[in-house]
């Protein structure tokens, strides 16, 4: 059976019993001891996926920021934090997740849209790295607040360069249109706003264009942009600490050409090397996204019209990716089982959308178990209890070892906030 290439994860082949295995585990016993749908992340995948960036990034010691809202497991963010991770967060939940897991807070940089009076709070009592600012409102609602409580804010501007990151609409990010971010033109004015506020320090400057970017060529372009704003705020007297340059770097899903670490250092490193600034950045799919699978079992087979389905345990309120974004992601047979069939993957969900994969040649049955790869980024993360659905357990894999990292929910749990009138 063919693979895509260049996946971190392995699938090994075991032998005709077993089928296909993470590392020195079995996908059929981990569906045995933990059951279907369930996600399974390889903890050597994950800490590989870390070290591309810590050796060809080396020459700038560069501080990463995972991005939790790719994966907020305490267990996966904890692995992180005791690689030296730092974490890039979007709530006040996701600080309380990294402080959870073990996370340094002065790790943190703190970014989205909608910063609340009480996660603003809550991010300076916890002594955050930076905050990275999306609006002028933003600006006044930071350093009223941090007036309040008598501290100085840190803060970098998030700016947007304008840029094309040539990805999927939905996670393009650094266009003038986009509701992230503050407009290019607008930059500097803001900056020297901010370089009168008497409880904010400026710390930085950021950019993110985009998430499951394969074109290098638009983080040059962001870098130049953002190389360009520095000079023109050091010769106003504004003097930053640090260069965010947000995260993005694409994987493969299907047949997308990932971009070769190496040479998306080569573009950091040319416009760096030498500067005092310190380099940020933010990744989250590059490191957690072909790291983990979802295994999933087939229910029932059948037949309609044309169409050949294989309906599966797993539905969209546990990979959500196809659904949204039409996303494609790699489905294998855990075990060989006879000829192979075309077959829609769908799930129990009551909407027609509920399809994980179209059109995959598989050798299923009743009962098959089947592996949906390149899951561990926006998998779980995005999950839902939709049609009164439990979530899926997580597991993670070490070597022979099999962790349960979040047990699947229980029914009773879905509703036991919920409150009948009497």
């Amino acid at each position: 059976m063919k693979l895509p290439p260049s996946k971190p994860i392995e699938l090994l082949s075991g032998n005709d019993t077993s089928g296909f295995q993470v590392e020195q585990v079995s996908l059929a016993s981990i569906a045995e001891e933990f059951g279907t749908p369930c996600y399974v992340y390889s903890q050597s995948a994950i800490e590989a996926a870390w070290r591309e960036f810590t050796t060809h990034l080396a020459p700038l010691s560069p501080m990463i920021c995972f991005a939790v809202k790719a994966n907020p497991n305490l267990a996966i963010l904890n692995l992180l934090a005791g690689l030296g991770s730092g974490f890039d967060i979007v709530s006040g939940g996701e600080l309380a997740r990294v402080i959870a897991a073990g996370g340094s807070p002065n790790k943190v940089v703190f970014s989205g849209v909608g910063k609340s009076v009480a996660e603003i709070e809550f991010a300076l009592h916890s002594s955050v790295f930076c905050f990275n600012v999306e609006s002028e409102a933003e600006l006044d609602r930071i350093h009223s607040v941090a007036h309040r409580l008598g501290v100085k804010a840190p803060v970098s501007l998030r700016v947007n360069p304008d840029v094309d990151a040539h990805t999927h609409p939905y996670i393009a990010t650094g266009l003038k249109e986009s509701k992230f971010g503050v407009a290019w033109e607008n930059a500097l004015e803001l900056y020297e706003h901010a370089s009168k506020m008497s409880h904010l320090t400026i710390k930085g400057v950021d950019c993110h264009i985009g998430s499951q970017i394969t074109d290098l060529s638009p983080f040059g372009e962001a870098l130049d942009r953002l190389l360009n704003l520095v000079e023109r705020l050091t010769a106003t007297g504004i003097h930053i600490s640090h260069i965010d340059v947000g995260g993005g770097i694409g994987i493969q899903y299907q047949d997308e050409i990932s971009p070769q670490m190496a040479d998306y250092a080569k573009i950091l490193i040319d416009r760096l090397r030498g500067r005092k600034e310190q380099l940020v950045l933010e990744p989250g799919r590059r490191i957690v996204g072909n790291a983990g699978l979802l295994l999933t079992r087939v229910e029932y087979t059948k037949t309609a019209g044309n169409k050949r389905f294989a309906l599966v345990d797993a539905a969209m309120n546990d990979l959500m990716r196809p659904a949204l974004y039409e996303a494609w992601h790699e489905v294998v047979a855990v075990k060989k089982e006879g000829n192979e069939q075309r077959f829609d993957i769908a799930g129990p969900v009551c909407e027609s959308g509920d399809i994980l994969a179209r059109d995959r040649m598989l050798e299923v049955h009743e009962g098959s178990l089947l592996a949906i790869l390149s899951a561990g980024a926006y998998g779980s993360s995005m999950s839902s209890n939709y049609n009164t659905r439990p979530r899926p357990a997580e597991v993670l894999i070490d070597g022979a070892k099999s962790s349960l990292i979040r047990s699947r929910e229980t029914l009773s749990s879905l509703w036991e906030d919920e409150i009948i009138p009497k």
